[in-house]
């Protein structure tokens, strides 16, 4: 068994791979993402309601709705963002909440607009309030009023913009104003993924990779993405670089996913370093909590929105972690898989060493 590696990683670091991938895996990832909605695996209720309002708008001759994905990153809002513009057959413009830091900014991209085309806002939560505000009559009667000088000068320039399509993405809905919230006409929460569909995912996407799988290695994968596409597609192309130094074969083996799962520090569930060391301090510093999220932060030297919008959702979906009034606190069932993995970090410390 080769030496573990050492792989320092913070959740900054895990949050720039779940949001902002390298620009190799942006390439791979683009070449991955489905372009029809009979392409799309999983989130069965969303995609026959997104179906038949797309028929709709379509059979209307009308601009789609605005329209609103909420849920953890890598679950695939920016891939149905694609999806609708391809299925729609109009033009999709990407952006982000923070990358338009000034009024003019969004004028420029909203009089770019021809009619029907799509405008995907990712993290819409984290747009200042000054763009916020332009959005308002923007999104409701599509046009935009922009005051130009100041005192006895100041002036107002409308701009009469073409109907168009925004479709927002946030991982932090309750962060959402009331005012831009409500001007959304279409809602769809995205939820984890259950391994089964994971695996379709895997095996669909080693197909376009140009290697071979089985179900049951693919499986292997699935369990251990968090029930996440993005981190599937990521472990597929890691266990893929460990076949090609292996065997110099593009075939991967169970037995391959289990060495290299262990060499990248992630057990069975999915969890690593980062998610160990914070159910650890929980339960060894705060005698299993309850813990308030801002000391939990300050502990682990990490940003709230961080611990908030990485670790969490995970963490509460497979029971790990339960959030309280007074605070978040440890599970039996984590504890129990904490102790299992010290038993087996044991084990493999005294087979290298």
């Amino acid at each position: 068994m080769p030496e573990l590696p050492d792989l320092p990683e913070t959740l900054e670091r895990r949050k720039l791979i779940l949001e902002q991938e390298t620009e190799e895996d942006k390439v791979v990832s683009l070449s991955l993402r489905p372009s029809k909605l009979d392409e799309f695996t999983g989130q069965k209720d969303l995609v026959e309601n997104l179906r038949v309002s797309l028929k709709a708008a379509t059979q209307r001759g009308e601009p789609l709705e605005h329209m609103l994905f909420s849920g953890p990153p890598g679950l695939g809002k920016t891939s149905l963002a694609y999806i609708i513009s391809h299925e729609m057959g109009v033009r999709i413009t990407i952006t982000s909440g923070p990358a338009i830091t000034r009024a003019g900014d969004l004028i420029g991209i909203l009089t770019n607009l021809e009619r029907g085309d799509i405008l995907f806002i990712d993290e819409i939560h984290r747009l200042s309030k000054v763009v916020e505000e332009f959005l308002y009559p923007a999104m409701e009667n599509f046009k935009i009023d922009f005051i130009v000088d100041k005192g006895p000068y100041a002036r107002t320039v409308n701009f009469n913009l073409k109907p168009f399509t925004i479709i927002g993405a946030t991982t932090r809905s309750g962060l959402l104003a009331s005012p831009l919230r409500d001007r959304f006409g279409i809602f769809h929460h995205l939820e984890f993924y259950s391994p089964e569909d994971l695996r379709d995912i895997v095996m669909s996407s080693a197909r376009k990779l140009n290697v071979e799988i089985n179900a049951e290695t693919a499986i292997a994968i699935a369990r251990r993405a968090r029930g996440t596409p993005r981190i599937a597609n990521r472990l597929l192309r890691r266990v893929r670089d460990f076949a090609q130094v292996k065997t110099g074969r593009p075939v991967i083996e169970l037995e391959l996913v289990g060495e290299s799962m262990r060499t990248l520090r992630i057990d069975e569930m999915g969890l690593d370093e980062i998610d160990r060391r914070l159910l650890r301090v929980i339960n060894e510093q705060y005698q299993g909590g309850p813990v308030g999220i801002e000391t939990l932060a300050a502990t682990l030297n990490e940003e709230v929105d961080t611990l908030v919008d990485v670790l969490e959702p995970y963490l509460l979906k497979i029971g790990f972690l339960k959030r309280t009034a007074r605070g978040r606190e440890i599970t039996e069932s984590a504890l129990r898989h904490l102790g299992a993995e010290i038993l087996r970090s044991k084990k493999i410390h005294n087979e290298l060493f």
